[in-house]
Protein backbone atom coordinates (compact mmCIF):
# COMPACT_ATOMS: atom_id res chain seq x y z
CA UNK A 1 0.00 0.00 0.00
CA UNK A 2 1.22 3.35 -1.18
CA UNK A 3 1.93 6.10 1.70
CA UNK A 4 1.69 9.70 1.34
CA UNK A 5 3.19 12.00 4.16
CA UNK A 6 1.35 15.61 4.75
CA UNK A 7 3.24 18.99 6.44
CA UNK A 8 0.46 21.72 6.72
CA UNK A 9 0.87 25.60 8.14
CA UNK A 10 -0.96 28.45 7.75
CA UNK A 11 -4.57 29.02 8.31
CA UNK A 12 -7.63 27.21 8.80
CA UNK A 13 -8.21 27.42 5.18
CA UNK A 14 -4.80 25.59 4.66
CA UNK A 15 -5.84 22.72 6.92
CA UNK A 16 -9.22 21.99 5.02
CA UNK A 17 -7.06 22.13 1.72
CA UNK A 18 -4.48 19.71 2.82
CA UNK A 19 -7.92 17.72 4.11
CA UNK A 20 -8.89 17.42 0.37
CA UNK A 21 -5.99 16.29 -0.41
CA UNK A 22 -5.86 13.82 1.48
CA UNK A 23 -9.04 12.21 1.29
CA UNK A 24 -8.21 12.11 -3.26
CA UNK A 25 -5.16 10.07 -1.76
CA UNK A 26 -6.40 7.63 0.47
CA UNK A 27 -9.67 6.88 -1.77
CA UNK A 28 -6.58 5.43 -3.99
CA UNK A 29 -5.52 3.35 -1.79
CA UNK A 30 -2.69 5.78 0.15
CA UNK A 31 -1.94 5.17 3.61
CA UNK A 32 -0.63 8.01 5.67
CA UNK A 33 2.33 7.87 7.78
CA UNK A 34 4.22 10.54 10.03
CA UNK A 35 7.78 9.22 8.33
CA UNK A 36 8.28 11.18 5.73
CA UNK A 37 11.21 8.62 4.70
CA UNK A 38 8.68 5.92 4.62
CA UNK A 39 6.54 7.98 1.82
CA UNK A 40 5.76 7.21 -1.98
CA UNK A 41 4.19 10.67 -1.88
CA UNK A 42 4.76 14.14 -0.02
CA UNK A 43 2.86 17.29 -0.28
CA UNK A 44 3.45 20.08 1.70
CA UNK A 45 1.22 22.73 2.25
CA UNK A 46 2.52 26.47 2.70
CA UNK A 47 1.10 29.82 4.06
CA UNK A 48 2.46 32.87 3.22
CA UNK A 49 0.85 35.54 4.61
CA UNK A 50 3.65 36.61 6.78
CA UNK A 51 7.78 35.81 5.95
CA UNK A 52 8.57 34.22 9.07
CA UNK A 53 5.33 31.46 7.83
CA UNK A 54 7.42 31.28 4.34
CA UNK A 55 10.81 30.83 5.92
CA UNK A 56 9.46 27.69 7.84
CA UNK A 57 8.16 25.96 4.89
CA UNK A 58 11.83 26.97 2.94
CA UNK A 59 13.57 25.31 5.71
CA UNK A 60 10.95 21.67 5.21
CA UNK A 61 11.81 22.19 1.61
CA UNK A 62 16.03 22.08 2.37
CA UNK A 63 15.46 19.10 4.46
CA UNK A 64 13.45 17.39 1.36
CA UNK A 65 17.07 17.74 -0.15
CA UNK A 66 17.81 14.82 1.46
CA UNK A 67 14.65 13.02 1.31
CA UNK A 68 14.57 13.33 -2.63
CA UNK A 69 17.99 12.17 -2.60
CA UNK A 70 17.45 9.03 -0.46
CA UNK A 71 14.39 8.09 -2.33
CA UNK A 72 14.32 9.78 -5.41
CA UNK A 73 11.10 7.91 -6.40
CA UNK A 74 8.99 9.89 -3.92
CA UNK A 75 6.76 12.39 -5.40
CA UNK A 76 7.01 16.05 -3.70
CA UNK A 77 4.39 18.42 -4.17
CA UNK A 78 4.64 21.97 -2.71
CA UNK A 79 0.68 23.97 -2.20
CA UNK A 80 -0.52 26.75 -0.28
CA UNK A 81 -0.50 30.68 -0.93
CA UNK A 82 3.51 30.14 -1.76
CA UNK A 83 2.24 29.42 -5.14
CA UNK A 84 0.30 31.77 -6.99
CA UNK A 85 0.40 33.38 -10.56
CA UNK A 86 3.13 35.59 -9.27
CA UNK A 87 5.73 32.23 -8.25
CA UNK A 88 4.54 29.39 -10.36
CA UNK A 89 7.55 30.19 -13.01
CA UNK A 90 10.55 31.48 -10.38
CA UNK A 91 9.59 28.04 -7.71
CA UNK A 92 10.62 25.53 -10.39
CA UNK A 93 14.49 27.17 -10.81
CA UNK A 94 14.56 27.89 -6.85
CA UNK A 95 13.54 24.47 -5.85
CA UNK A 96 13.86 22.06 -8.78
CA UNK A 97 13.69 18.85 -6.67
CA UNK A 98 10.25 19.92 -6.53
CA UNK A 99 7.61 17.73 -9.03
CA UNK A 100 4.73 19.75 -8.50
CA UNK A 101 4.18 23.02 -7.72
CA UNK A 102 0.34 23.23 -7.10
CA UNK A 103 -2.04 26.73 -6.68
CA UNK A 104 -4.35 26.46 -3.64
CA UNK A 105 -7.11 24.18 -3.94
CA UNK A 106 -6.51 22.80 -7.52
CA UNK A 107 -7.77 19.50 -6.33
CA UNK A 108 -8.51 18.93 -10.69
CA UNK A 109 -5.14 19.46 -10.98
CA UNK A 110 -3.70 17.26 -8.24
CA UNK A 111 -6.14 14.62 -9.37
CA UNK A 112 -4.04 15.16 -13.09
CA UNK A 113 -0.63 14.52 -11.54
CA UNK A 114 -1.72 11.52 -9.89
CA UNK A 115 -3.42 9.87 -13.01
CA UNK A 116 -0.21 9.58 -14.15
CA UNK A 117 1.14 6.97 -11.87
CA UNK A 118 -1.77 5.78 -9.72
CA UNK A 119 -4.25 3.57 -9.31
CA UNK A 120 -7.95 4.25 -11.26
CA UNK A 121 -9.37 7.06 -9.77
CA UNK A 122 -12.68 6.32 -7.11
CA UNK A 123 -15.09 8.09 -5.80
CA UNK A 124 -14.08 10.30 -2.73
CA UNK A 125 -15.97 11.22 0.39
CA UNK A 126 -14.78 14.23 3.01
CA UNK A 127 -12.30 12.88 5.65
CA UNK A 128 -13.88 14.13 9.32
CA UNK A 129 -11.11 15.94 11.33
CA UNK A 130 -13.19 15.10 14.51
CA UNK A 131 -15.55 16.71 16.76
CA UNK A 132 -14.91 19.74 14.92
CA UNK A 133 -14.20 19.92 10.95
CA UNK A 134 -13.86 22.55 8.54
CA UNK A 135 -15.80 23.18 5.10
CA UNK A 136 -15.04 25.75 2.77
CA UNK A 137 -17.79 27.59 0.77
CA UNK A 138 -15.60 30.07 -0.88
CA UNK A 139 -12.44 30.41 -1.90
CA UNK A 140 -10.04 33.35 -2.90
CA UNK A 141 -10.10 37.15 -2.17
CA UNK A 142 -11.00 40.33 -4.03
CA UNK A 143 -9.76 43.00 -1.40
CA UNK A 144 -6.40 43.45 -2.24
CA UNK A 145 -5.48 45.25 1.67
CA UNK A 146 -2.17 46.69 0.90
CA UNK A 147 -0.23 44.58 3.80
CA UNK A 148 -2.10 40.80 2.61
CA UNK A 149 -0.54 38.64 -0.25
CA UNK A 150 -3.90 36.13 0.08
CA UNK A 151 -5.43 37.64 -3.15
CA UNK A 152 -2.14 37.75 -5.45
CA UNK A 153 -1.89 33.55 -4.70
CA UNK A 154 -5.84 32.70 -3.66
CA UNK A 155 -6.96 34.31 -7.08
CA UNK A 156 -10.79 36.45 -6.89
CA UNK A 157 -13.36 35.01 -4.82
CA UNK A 158 -15.38 31.96 -5.85
CA UNK A 159 -18.29 30.56 -4.40
CA UNK A 160 -18.63 26.68 -3.41
CA UNK A 161 -22.61 25.67 -5.09
CA UNK A 162 -25.17 25.04 -2.25
CA UNK A 163 -25.65 21.26 -3.30
CA UNK A 164 -21.95 20.66 -2.91
CA UNK A 165 -20.98 22.28 0.44
CA UNK A 166 -24.46 20.77 2.48
CA UNK A 167 -23.22 17.49 0.65
CA UNK A 168 -19.28 17.67 1.99
CA UNK A 169 -21.39 19.27 5.63
CA UNK A 170 -23.81 15.82 5.88
CA UNK A 171 -20.97 13.38 5.22
CA UNK A 172 -18.82 14.83 7.62
CA UNK A 173 -21.21 14.43 10.21
CA UNK A 174 -22.33 11.32 9.14
CA UNK A 175 -19.04 10.16 10.01
CA UNK A 176 -19.01 11.79 14.02
CA UNK A 177 -18.65 15.37 13.43
CA UNK A 178 -20.72 17.90 15.82
CA UNK A 179 -19.48 21.17 14.67
CA UNK A 180 -19.32 22.25 11.53
CA UNK A 181 -17.10 25.56 10.84
CA UNK A 182 -17.30 27.25 7.44
CA UNK A 183 -14.69 28.58 5.96
CA UNK A 184 -13.69 31.72 3.85
CA UNK A 185 -10.86 34.69 3.70
CA UNK A 186 -14.16 36.60 3.59
CA UNK A 187 -16.69 34.30 4.60
CA UNK A 188 -19.46 36.86 4.40
CA UNK A 189 -18.72 37.25 0.88
CA UNK A 190 -20.20 34.10 -0.14
CA UNK A 191 -22.89 34.06 -2.82
CA UNK A 192 -21.90 37.69 -4.24
CA UNK A 193 -20.19 36.36 -7.35
CA UNK A 194 -23.19 34.07 -7.82
CA UNK A 195 -26.66 35.22 -10.09
CA UNK A 196 -28.65 37.38 -8.20
CA UNK A 197 -25.90 37.83 -5.03
CA UNK A 198 -27.96 34.43 -3.64
CA UNK A 199 -27.51 32.05 -1.95
CA UNK A 200 -25.91 34.77 0.60
CA UNK A 201 -23.77 32.81 3.74
CA UNK A 202 -27.10 33.22 5.90
CA UNK A 203 -29.04 30.52 2.97
CA UNK A 204 -25.56 28.03 4.15
CA UNK A 205 -26.55 28.41 7.69
CA UNK A 206 -30.19 27.55 6.97
CA UNK A 207 -28.98 25.01 4.30
CA UNK A 208 -27.03 22.76 6.96
CA UNK A 209 -29.03 23.25 10.22
CA UNK A 210 -31.54 20.69 9.68
CA UNK A 211 -28.96 18.01 9.86
CA UNK A 212 -29.51 15.07 12.39
CA UNK A 213 -26.54 15.02 14.35
CA UNK A 214 -24.85 18.42 13.68
CA UNK A 215 -24.84 20.36 16.82
CA UNK A 216 -23.30 23.31 16.44
CA UNK A 217 -22.34 25.78 12.89
CA UNK A 218 -19.42 28.63 13.35
CA UNK A 219 -17.99 30.82 10.84
CA UNK A 220 -15.09 32.79 10.15
CA UNK A 221 -13.51 35.28 8.54
CA UNK A 222 -15.94 37.87 8.22
CA UNK A 223 -15.31 41.52 6.87
CA UNK A 224 -16.63 44.40 8.12
CA UNK A 225 -18.14 45.93 5.28
CA UNK A 226 -19.32 42.37 3.85
CA UNK A 227 -21.26 40.92 7.54
CA UNK A 228 -24.71 42.46 6.70
CA UNK A 229 -28.00 42.24 8.95
CA UNK A 230 -29.19 39.48 7.15
CA UNK A 231 -26.16 37.14 8.29
CA UNK A 232 -26.59 38.84 11.87
CA UNK A 233 -30.11 38.15 12.29
CA UNK A 234 -29.64 34.35 11.18
CA UNK A 235 -26.99 34.19 13.83
CA UNK A 236 -29.98 35.25 16.42
CA UNK A 237 -32.54 32.82 14.46
CA UNK A 238 -31.00 29.44 13.96
CA UNK A 239 -30.06 27.87 17.31
CA UNK A 240 -27.21 26.03 16.18
CA UNK A 241 -25.22 28.97 15.05
CA UNK A 242 -23.06 29.79 17.75
CA UNK A 243 -22.64 33.04 19.18
CA UNK A 244 -19.27 34.13 18.05
CA UNK A 245 -18.18 36.32 15.47
CA UNK A 246 -14.84 36.94 14.04
CA UNK A 247 -14.37 40.03 12.08
CA UNK A 248 -10.58 41.56 11.74
CA UNK A 249 -10.73 45.58 12.56
CA UNK A 250 -7.02 45.82 11.59
CA UNK A 251 -6.51 49.10 12.68
CA UNK A 252 -8.47 51.89 15.25
CA UNK A 253 -7.38 54.73 12.94
CA UNK A 254 -9.25 56.24 9.90
CA UNK A 255 -6.26 57.13 8.20
CA UNK A 256 -3.97 53.86 8.42
CA UNK A 257 -7.37 51.75 7.21
CA UNK A 258 -7.19 54.36 4.72
CA UNK A 259 -3.72 52.97 3.98
CA UNK A 260 -4.44 49.27 4.28
CA UNK A 261 -6.84 49.69 1.84
CA UNK A 262 -9.61 48.32 4.22
CA UNK A 263 -13.33 49.88 2.94
CA UNK A 264 -14.91 51.02 6.45
CA UNK A 265 -14.05 53.50 8.79
CA UNK A 266 -13.55 53.32 12.58
CA UNK A 267 -17.07 54.74 13.59
CA UNK A 268 -18.31 51.89 10.72
CA UNK A 269 -16.83 49.32 13.23
CA UNK A 270 -17.92 50.59 16.34
CA UNK A 271 -21.14 50.34 14.99
CA UNK A 272 -21.22 46.99 13.39
CA UNK A 273 -20.36 46.21 16.86
CA UNK A 274 -23.06 47.87 18.18
CA UNK A 275 -25.63 46.34 15.68
CA UNK A 276 -23.53 42.58 16.40
CA UNK A 277 -24.25 42.76 20.41
CA UNK A 278 -28.04 44.35 20.16
CA UNK A 279 -29.47 41.73 17.99
CA UNK A 280 -27.47 38.93 20.04
CA UNK A 281 -26.75 39.68 23.24
CA UNK A 282 -24.65 36.97 24.57
CA UNK A 283 -22.62 36.80 21.92
CA UNK A 284 -18.45 37.24 21.92
CA UNK A 285 -16.38 38.97 19.22
CA UNK A 286 -12.90 38.26 18.35
CA UNK A 287 -11.04 40.66 15.77
CA UNK A 288 -7.63 41.01 14.13
CA UNK A 289 -5.12 44.20 14.91
CA UNK A 290 -1.83 44.75 13.04
CA UNK A 291 0.39 47.07 15.33
CA UNK A 292 3.42 49.11 13.58
CA UNK A 293 1.44 49.35 9.81
CA UNK A 294 3.92 52.03 7.66
CA UNK A 295 3.31 55.62 9.04
CA UNK A 296 1.59 54.52 11.93
CA UNK A 297 2.25 57.35 14.78
CA UNK A 298 2.05 57.24 18.03
CA UNK A 299 -1.42 59.29 18.17
CA UNK A 300 -2.57 56.33 14.94
CA UNK A 301 -1.46 53.71 17.72
CA UNK A 302 -3.50 55.25 20.27
CA UNK A 303 -6.89 55.50 18.20
CA UNK A 304 -6.17 51.29 17.79
CA UNK A 305 -5.99 51.30 21.53
CA UNK A 306 -9.03 53.43 22.37
CA UNK A 307 -11.43 51.44 20.07
CA UNK A 308 -10.34 48.23 21.61
CA UNK A 309 -10.40 49.89 24.94
CA UNK A 310 -13.90 51.23 24.46
CA UNK A 311 -15.12 47.75 22.80
CA UNK A 312 -14.00 45.87 24.89
CA UNK A 313 -14.07 42.68 22.54
CA UNK A 314 -13.67 38.89 23.86
CA UNK A 315 -10.34 38.14 21.85
CA UNK A 316 -8.19 40.05 20.17
CA UNK A 317 -5.55 38.51 17.61
CA UNK A 318 -2.57 41.12 17.74
CA UNK A 319 0.46 41.35 15.67
CA UNK A 320 3.22 43.56 14.58
CA UNK A 321 3.50 44.64 10.62
CA UNK A 322 6.62 42.69 8.96
CA UNK A 323 6.77 43.53 5.10
CA UNK A 324 5.93 41.07 2.64
CA UNK A 325 7.22 40.92 -1.06
CA UNK A 326 4.71 41.45 -3.69
CA UNK A 327 2.28 43.46 -1.89
CA UNK A 328 0.96 46.95 -2.53
CA UNK A 329 2.59 48.20 0.77
CA UNK A 330 6.14 46.29 0.36
CA UNK A 331 6.37 48.37 -3.38
CA UNK A 332 5.02 51.64 -1.82
CA UNK A 333 5.48 52.35 1.87
CA UNK A 334 8.44 52.12 3.88
CA UNK A 335 8.46 50.10 6.95
CA UNK A 336 9.27 53.42 9.19
CA UNK A 337 8.57 52.25 12.29
CA UNK A 338 11.19 50.41 14.48
CA UNK A 339 11.01 46.96 15.59
CA UNK A 340 10.97 47.96 19.23
CA UNK A 341 8.52 50.48 19.02
CA UNK A 342 5.93 47.96 17.15
CA UNK A 343 7.07 45.33 20.14
CA UNK A 344 6.28 48.02 22.74
CA UNK A 345 2.90 48.16 21.21
CA UNK A 346 2.05 44.98 20.47
CA UNK A 347 2.60 44.43 24.35
CA UNK A 348 0.63 47.47 25.11
CA UNK A 349 -2.55 45.65 23.38
CA UNK A 350 -1.79 42.10 24.69
CA UNK A 351 -1.54 43.94 28.42
CA UNK A 352 -4.83 45.49 27.88
CA UNK A 353 -6.79 42.52 26.44
CA UNK A 354 -5.61 39.97 29.11
CA UNK A 355 -7.31 43.05 31.69
CA UNK A 356 -10.19 43.19 29.85
CA UNK A 357 -10.18 38.90 29.91
CA UNK A 358 -9.89 38.73 33.43
CA UNK A 359 -12.64 40.52 33.72
CA UNK A 360 -14.94 39.22 31.63
CA UNK A 361 -14.43 35.68 32.52
CA UNK A 362 -14.61 36.55 36.33
CA UNK A 363 -18.16 37.45 36.12
CA UNK A 364 -18.47 33.70 34.87
CA UNK A 365 -17.70 32.09 38.08
CA UNK A 366 -20.73 30.06 39.29
CA UNK A 367 -22.13 29.73 35.93
CA UNK A 368 -23.73 26.70 34.08
CA UNK A 369 -22.06 27.08 30.38
CA UNK A 370 -23.30 24.45 27.80
CA UNK A 371 -19.42 22.83 26.43
CA UNK A 372 -19.13 20.55 23.43
CA UNK A 373 -16.03 17.95 24.41
CA UNK A 374 -13.72 17.84 22.14
CA UNK A 375 -10.89 15.33 23.53
CA UNK A 376 -9.08 14.37 26.54
CA UNK A 377 -7.16 17.21 27.40
CA UNK A 378 -3.28 16.27 28.59
CA UNK A 379 -3.37 18.97 30.96
CA UNK A 380 -3.93 17.74 34.79
CA UNK A 381 -6.30 20.09 37.45
CA UNK A 382 -4.84 20.60 40.79
CA UNK A 383 -5.55 17.19 42.09
CA UNK A 384 -3.71 15.75 39.01
CA UNK A 385 -6.89 14.14 38.24
CA UNK A 386 -7.45 13.97 33.82
CA UNK A 387 -9.36 16.63 32.30
CA UNK A 388 -12.13 16.84 29.30
CA UNK A 389 -11.18 20.08 27.07
CA UNK A 390 -14.13 21.76 25.06
CA UNK A 391 -15.34 25.13 23.86
CA UNK A 392 -17.92 26.87 24.92
CA UNK A 393 -20.81 28.56 22.25
CA UNK A 394 -18.68 31.72 22.37
CA UNK A 395 -14.80 29.89 21.99
CA UNK A 396 -14.17 30.08 24.90
CA UNK A 397 -12.01 27.64 26.17
CA UNK A 398 -13.11 25.00 29.37
CA UNK A 399 -11.33 22.32 31.32
CA UNK A 400 -12.99 20.31 33.75
CA UNK A 401 -12.50 16.78 35.03
CA UNK A 402 -12.83 13.58 32.77
CA UNK A 403 -14.74 11.24 35.31
CA UNK A 404 -15.30 7.83 34.58
CA UNK A 405 -17.22 8.64 30.76
CA UNK A 406 -15.87 8.98 27.63
CA UNK A 407 -17.67 12.45 27.05
CA UNK A 408 -15.68 13.35 23.38
CA UNK A 409 -18.31 14.43 21.16
CA UNK A 410 -21.05 15.21 23.41
CA UNK A 411 -22.59 18.20 24.66
CA UNK A 412 -22.49 18.95 28.35
CA UNK A 413 -22.84 21.51 31.16
CA UNK A 414 -19.80 22.90 33.07
CA UNK A 415 -20.18 24.90 36.18
CA UNK A 416 -17.32 27.93 36.01
CA UNK A 417 -15.58 27.26 39.31
CA UNK A 418 -11.89 29.04 38.15
CA UNK A 419 -10.69 31.41 35.42
CA UNK A 420 -7.55 32.86 33.38
CA UNK A 421 -7.75 35.34 30.60
CA UNK A 422 -7.60 32.20 28.11
CA UNK A 423 -9.55 29.54 29.75
CA UNK A 424 -11.73 28.31 32.37
CA UNK A 425 -11.83 25.40 34.94
CA UNK A 426 -15.11 24.14 35.69
CA UNK A 427 -17.10 20.89 37.34
CA UNK A 428 -19.68 18.49 35.16
CA UNK A 429 -23.20 19.19 36.29
CA UNK A 430 -25.00 16.40 36.92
Amino acid sequence: MPKYFEWTVGCQMNKADSDELANVLEARGYERTLSVEAADLIFLNSCSVRQNAENRIIGKLGEMVNVKRKRPDARLILTGCMVGDDTIKALPKRFPFVDLFLKPADVEGFQDFLDEGDALEVATKPRSMGVSSYVNVIRGCDKFCTYCIVPYRRGPEVSRPLRDIVAEADELVRQGSKEIVLLGQTVDSYGKDLPGGRPDLADVFEAIHHLDGLRRIRFMTSYPADLTPRIIQAVADLPKVCEHVHVPCQAGDDDTLRAMHRTYTSGYYRDLIARIRDTVPSVAISTDVIVGFPGETDGQFRNTYRLLEDLRLDTVHVACYSMRPGTEAAKTLADDVPLDVKKSRLKEIEALQARVLSERNEALVGRDMEVLVEDDASKVNRTGAPQWRGRTRQNTLMYFPAGDRNLRGEEVKVRVERVSPWALQGELVA
